[in-house]
């Protein structure tokens, strides 16, 4: 049976270039466009019209069923419009735009949470509009909902933040370590694991050393300083690189006694119990080679990244590519009125010699995409069932526990688009109705 088991990890190139970079805050963007679905599960519903007033922090959009996410105004001023397009992937995707006033009114609803019992923590954490940050997008609520009779062992704050370029998670727990801590201290009171281990890889010395200040003395807590590979913060192979314990095929985190939870998303929950303001802006890592002035920035919700890429100087002659989070796993964009939702960490650019792919030759049979899948997955094989369209290999060679990485795509020396492949053998299973 093919099983996720511990591997050193790719040393990817780091280029860390804005870790020492504490965020500057953009000034009020021209527009906003905030879409109804930047989260997992079903997409929010408006509950605003074109030609209200509204103002910073207020609901514009309430969580569409029980896995779902509630979306706030990140800007005061009035809706524009609400549209049915995904600018991002072109799909039908309703979407909120706000023409801001520029003062940045905060709504008068917006006052200190009280919560004295898990379920009203839990309340909090739904109204919050918070969702995994680190890039998942599941809404955060729902996660941390057990089900009766599961026993949870291990809650596991996730700073890794593995891949190239990004540091936003780094200045979060540098710049707002406090709210980390809260919030970690927040989860051991409410949901009540065995034992909460904040896990930073070992090139971010500064988070560590803070974290480690914070939390000495006191029990069922640990800082765990972790080896800088890739993909050191896929939540399985972390779950597995700390506990041990291997999440089946097709099982939840929690079927090994395990949630694990970015760093962000901790800080944003313990901020919104505290001040009452949900989460309305992102610190943005902005770099690339493309890039002129490379640095993390903290914009609203919604802003789009034009606007963020003209705050850091603007972009190079030589741009080809832009995307969405890291070189991995990232979103290449179509223009730049993409606007930076919820899960956005990082906006890179990068010239043509960085962003051309190889054109693909056959594969050798080398055997280093098998030898480095953190799965334990074969991708070669899973190529060949591809190209084949042979579902039921597709199954047995456990394509849904891809956790598309890209370790493969980017070890292969025929540079075939593995990644892609991966991707599209998971859509072949789901059209054929195999689980």
């Amino acid at each position: 049976m093919l099983q996720v088991r511990r591997i050193p990890g790719l040393p990817v190139p780091h280029f860390k270039n804005t870790a020492l970079n504490p965020p500057d805050m953009i000034p009020v963007p021209a527009e906003v466009t905030l879409p109804m679905k930047m989260h997992g599960g079903a997409p929010a519903r408006p509950v605003v019209g074109p030609g209200d007033s509204v103002k910073a922090g207020q609901l514009i959009g309430e969580a569409g069923g029980r896995v779902s996410s509630p979306v706030h105004a990140s800007v005061s001023g009035k809706i524009k419009s609400i549209n049915d397009i995904d600018g991002l992937t072109g799909q039908k995707a309703v979407s909120i735009t706000i023409a801001p006033d520029g003062e940045q009114t905060v709504h008068e609803d917006i006052a200190p949470v009280n919560v004295t019992n898990t379920q009203e923590f839990l309340k909090a954490v739904q109204d919050s509009g918070v969702v995994g940050l680190g890039g998942a997008g599941y809404p955060t609520a729902p996660k941390l909902t057990l089900k009766d009779g599961v026993k949870l062992d291990y809650i596991l704050i996730n700073g890794a933040e593995c891949e190239p370029y990004i540091t936003s998670d780094t200045r979060t727990m540098v710049d707002e370590a406090e709210y980390v801590w809260q919030g970690a201290l927040l989860l051991k009171e409410y949901i009540r694991p065995e034992k909460i281990v904040i896990c930073i890889e070992d090139n971010k010395p500064e988070a560590i050393k803070k974290m480690r200040g914070l939390s000495a003395g006191v029990s069922g807590m640990e800082v765990r300083a972790l080896p800088s590979m890739y993909p050191q913060g896929e939540r399985k192979v972390l779950v597995y690189n700390i506990t041990g314990r291997i999440v089946p095929e097709g099982g939840r985190l929690t079927d090994v006694g395990c949630i694990v939870i970015n760093c962000t998303t901790v800080a944003v929950i313990a901020k919104y119990i505290k001040t009452g303001m949900p989460l309305v802006s992102r610190c943005v890592t902005v770099d690339g080679s493309a890039v002129k002035n490379p640095k993390n920035v903290i914009a609203p919700i919604g802003t789009p990244i034009r606007e963020l890429l003209d705050f850091c100087g603007g972009l190079k002659d030589d741009v080809k590519k832009i995307i969405l989070g890291g070189p991995m796993m990232g979103t290449a964009v179509p223009n730049l009125d993409v606007p930076i939702v919820k899960v956005t960490n990082a906006v890179l650019a990068f010239s043509a010699k960085e962003s051309v792919l190889s054109e693909p030759s056959n594969c050798i049979k080398c055997g280093r995409c098998i030898a480095k899948c953190p799965m334990g997955l074969m991708p070669s094989h899973i190529e060949e069932a591809f190209l084949l369209k042979k579902v039921e290999q597709l199954k047995a060679y456990k394509v849904n526990m891809c956790a598309e990485c890209a370790c493969c795509a980017y070890l292969c020396p025929a540079k075939r688009p593995l990644s892609q492949v991966m991707a599209l053998s998971k859509n072949i299973l789901w059209e054929a109705g195999q689980p």
